[in-house]
């Protein structure tokens, strides 16, 4: 099945009522996992490749890009590719000739102004390539921990910065944290849906991994639309790959550990994109 854009996934899922599951791709084995998880739920999905990821494969973003869009190619189910946390301005320009129908521009630790004139600019730009652009308003905690609330999305903030920016998504700072291996974050709900009531385009979760199942099918009955997944994949793909070198300590054909890997991707993929199919209303 050819590539489909992401503003299909995103737009049939906010009319639906569901999430829109994007999850992060770092390997060809991530991507592979990804698709097939989805396959299995019988939904669409989004694979994403963050900048961190395009450094990591020494900073070239085509050939990942490649890879992932070819097991698209070959999906039984809709599958978009994105291009996540983006910084470069020259990694945003190389988007559409990489294939990818969205992006996400990153400007959130710049002042409100700041942040405004940049996205506004990586928004003209994508737009006239014809890319779908996601941009973050507060912050999103990292490692650290849960962001603080004072620096949570304001909605009357959120108003301006989309009528200002004209970004066709938004990712809000609700209580998620990036990088979280523990799913023990407590969104706002009373917040989101507010966001929801506020902001004209569709509300994206950062940091999900760190939420658990119930919290995000509630984030999604009060508005959430795109739910970003990374880091919950590579705890299971570590865990797979670490029992099996612990149980044979002579183990070196990385095939034997890396399908393990990829099969423990898979399930955690069909069981999110499953649950977000059935959002939690009160």
């Amino acid at each position: 099945m050819p590539l489909v854009p992401t503003r299909q996934i995103v737009d049939t899922a906010r009319t639906r009522g569901v999430g829109a599951c994007a999850f992060n791709v770092i390997t060809l084995e991530h991507a592979e996992a990804i698709v097939a998880g989805a396959e299995a739920a019988v939904r669409p999905v989004i694979l994403q490749i963050s900048e961190n990821a395009v450094k990591f494969h020494h900073g070239n973003v085509f050939p990942v890009a490649a890879a992932a869009a070819a097991v698209a190619a070959g999906a039984g189910v809709p599958v978009s590719l994105h291009l996540d946390h983006v910084q470069d301005v020259d990694l945003l320009h190389h988007a559409a000739a990489a294939g990818f129908s969205s992006a996400m521009f990153d400007a959130s630790k710049l002042e409100f102004a700041a942040n405004v004139r940049a996205t506004g600019q990586a928004a003209a730009w994508a737009h006239d390539n014809g890319l779908w652009l996601e941009a973050e308003l507060g912050e999103v905690g990292g490692k650290d921990g849960a962001h603080a609330p004072g620096v949570r999305t304001d909605p009357a903030e959120a108003v301006r910065y989309v009528g200002e920016t004209g970004v066709d998504g938004l990712a809000v700072a609700v209580g998620s944290s990036h990088a979280m291996t523990a799913r023990t974050a407590q969104l706002d709900h009373q917040l989101i849906t507010e966001l929801r009531d506020a902001v004209p385009v569709p509300l994206v979760l950062h940091g999900s991994s760190g939420v658990a199942d119930d919290e995000l099918g509630r984030a999604v009955g009060h508005g959430i639309v795109k739910i970003n997944i990374g880091t919950i994949l590579n705890v299971a793909f570590t865990r797979a790959v670490r029992d099996h070198l612990a149980a044979d300590e002579k183990a070196v054909d990385p095939r034997g550990y890396l399908s393990l890997a990829r099969a423990e991707i898979a399930a955690v993929v069909t069981r999110l994109v499953a649950a977000l199919e059935s959002p939690v209303a009160d």
